[in-house]
């Protein structure tokens, strides 16, 4: 891009880019996503002036390029947020445009920015009143409870789930944050998504739930188990308790049993084996399908649609599982454990399961967080992993 000379005669930063990118969206009451993928050094952020509302059954095969972002209940409607304006980033760097769209974008933001005489930090949406869940000892019963239905067989696995407020830094920057994140979790797909239907969440999740790369390799993960992750820890020689081990095993049959629905037979499997994302360790399965050679072009919709929400956040078997946190959790879940991620960008489509999430408010952020329930659960250990997992985002919000 060329210098702008009423901003600076020095090169722009991606963070000064992103922060007015995401000031333009909010101050003209548009949506907007910004994300980097795992093992991925490229920052992409759209941002969208008319979110669709999708139902359950909508084909992501049919959809423009944009980005998902759907509720942990799956009866309720999925936001989509076409891409009006799209831009990549890398090395600090606004990246020259590689397609259409960013060809527009590109030359839409030269001529935004002719006017622009400083950078301001970015504002985000937020919501008024929202719901929390109530303390540790609320949490333990929970558990307790959730043991005991396992005990009498209501299901094998439950992941009963809680919240945690806290005050936000002063001057507490968002795009700060997402950087921060991104150099902390480089295994995760880190996301900003900002909208006033949805209000504004931050997140740096591990977990697939549907990729799909072009339109031709399906791929899914099993991932369960939790321990902290120490550096220097070798990871062939980590220890995994019965506990963790049947949890893992639970998510993958459960995989495994929505492949069966549909008939596919043609799936390769590899593992588990032992994984870091951030300050934890979890147990990992890999599944892939050539889409091809079985023809079968909307596997990616029909396995989301099967997945979602998966044993590894609601519990098994499903129905039972999800009646019971209907009823017992005591608190909205929003958009944790819901789904995520960009879709026909770069050709291809990437949804993740949306853990390790923090709703931004005003002056505060609720930070979510579960932990798998089987018949071997301590509730105080449950209750001491999602203290751990809070610490993904907490330990980068306090530094913002």
């Amino acid at each position: 891009m060329n210098k702008v000379a009423s901003v600076s005669t020095s090169v722009i930063h991606e963070t000064d880019y992103i922060a007015y990118l995401i000031n333009h969206a909010v101050e003209n009451q548009f949506s907007v996503a910004v994300w980097r993928l795992p093992n991925d050094s490229r920052k992409h952020l759209i941002i969208s002036r008319s979110p669709q509302l999708l139902k359950r059954n909508a084909a992501l095969e049919e959809l423009a390029q944009g980005f998902i972002f759907a509720p942990f209940d799956r009866n309720s409607d999925s936001v989509y947020l076409p891409a009006d304006y799209k831009f990549t980033f890398t090395d600090g760097a606004l990246r020259a445009p590689e397609e259409p769209i960013e060809t527009t974008s590109y030359t839409w933001l030269e001529e935004q920015l002719r006017t622009v005489a400083s950078f301001k930090t970015a504002k985000f949406y937020t919501v008024k009143k929202t719901e929390t869940s109530a303390a540790a000892a609320s949490y333990t019963e929970l558990v307790m409870h959730g043991v005991q239905q396992i005990e009498k067989g209501t299901f094998e696995k439950v992941v009963p789930s809680r919240t945690k407020m806290i005050d936000l830094p002063l001057g507490f920057d968002i795009v700060q944050s997402f950087q921060n994140l991104c150099d902390a979790y480089p295994n995760a797909l880190i996301s900003f998504v900002s909208s006033p239907e949805t209000g504004s969440w931050l997140g740096a999740t591990p977990e697939v739930l549907v990729s799909v790369e072009d339109k031709a390799i399906f791929r899914t993960v099993a991932l369960a188990g939790t321990q902290p992750y120490n550096t220097g820890v070798n990871l062939r020689s980590v220890a995994w308790t019965q506990k963790e081990i049947e949890e893992q095993a639970l998510v993958e049959r459960y995989v495994i049993s929505c492949f069966k629905k549909i008939r596919v037979r043609e799936y390769d499997e590899h593992g588990p084996k032992t994984v870091v994302a951030g300050n934890l360790m979890h147990l990992k399965s890999d599944f892939t399908v050539d889409m091809k050679a079985i023809n079968f072009p909307q596997l990616g919709s029909v396995m989301l649609q099967l997945l979602h929400p998966t044993s590894a956040v609601c519990g098994m078997p499903l129905e039972p599982a999800l009646e019971f946190l209907q009823k017992n959790e005591g608190y909205n879940r929003q958009f944790y454990a819901g789904f995520l991620g960009p879709v026909h960008v770069n050709n291809n489509i990437n949804i993740f399961v949306n853990l390790r999430c923090t709703q931004l408010l005003d002056s505060k952020a609720i930070l979510y967080a579960g932990a798998g329930v089987t018949i071997d659960s301590i509730p105080e250990n449950e209750w001491n992993e999602t203290e751990i997992k809070f610490n993904t985002l907490l330990n980068v919000i306090s530094k913002a």
